[in-house]
C-alpha cells in the first residue's frame, strides 16, 4: 500500500463519495471515520444523496477499506462494522473513531483519526498524531479537504486547490 486516502462526513453524497474514489490510486487504501451513509437523518428528496449507491460501491471497491459508523449512520444499513476500530498501515498503528463520543486510545497507537466536527485538523501530541480529515461535503470553516497519510508523512488537503494545508513528519 502507497499511501491513505481520510476522509469523514459524506452523509450519504454521492457526488462526495465520487469524489473520494477518484483520488483513490491503485494500490491506495481508504479511511472512512464514520458518517458516509447518514441513513439516521439523511434527506431522501435531495437527489445527491444517494446512501443505497455508496453501499453498493464500497462493497465492489476494491481498495481496502477501514470504516466506522458515525452519529448518523444506522448499524444495520451497512452491518459488520463497528463505532471503533484499530489496525496497521504503512507500518503504523491506528485508532479510528467518529468523534462524536469521548473513547479511550489504546497504545501503543501512532496515529488517531476521527471526524464529526467537519473542521479539518492535523496535530502532534508526544509522539501521536491527530488527524480530523474534514468534510467534502459540508465543511464547517469553508474548505473541503480530506487526509492523506504516507509512510513518513500525514496532511490535510485542499481539494480545490490540491494543496497541503498542514503537513506532519511521523
Amino acid at each position: 500500500m502507497e499511501k491513505l486516502i481520510v476522509t469523514a462526513d459524506l452523509h450519504g453524497s454521492y457526488t462526495s463519495w465520487l469524489t473520494v474514489k477518484a483520488l483513490l490510486a491503485p494500490g491506495d487504501g481508504l479511511v472512512i471515520a464514520g458518517d458516509l451513509f447518514d441513513t439516521r437523518y439523511g434527506d431522501y428528496s435531495d437527489q445527491d444523496f444517494r446512501p443505497d449507491s455508496i453501499k453498493e460501491e464500497l462493497i465492489r471497491l476494491e481498495h481496502i477499506f477501514y470504516y466506522v459508523y458515525g452519529n448518523c449512520d444506522t448499524p444495520s444499513f451497512f452491518p459488520g462494522a463497528s463505532t471503533e476500530m484499530t489496525f496497521k498501515a504503512l507500518g503504523k498503528s491506528f485508532h479510528l473513531s467518529h468523534g462524536n463520543r469521548p473513547l479511550p486510545i489504546p497504545g501503543p497507537t501512532d496515529m488517531i483519526i476521527q471526524g464529526h466536527t467537519h473542521r479539518y485538523a492535523l496535530e502532534k501530541k508526544d509522539s501521536r498524531i491527530f488527524m480530523n480529515p474534514g468534510s467534502l461535503t459540508s465543511p464547517r470553516n469553508g474548505k473541503f479537504t480530506y487526509g492523506r497519510v504516507e509512510k513518513k508523512s500525514a496532511c490535510i488537503v485542499d481539494l480545490g486547490t490540491g494543496e497541503k494545508l498542514i503537513s506532519l513528519r511521523f
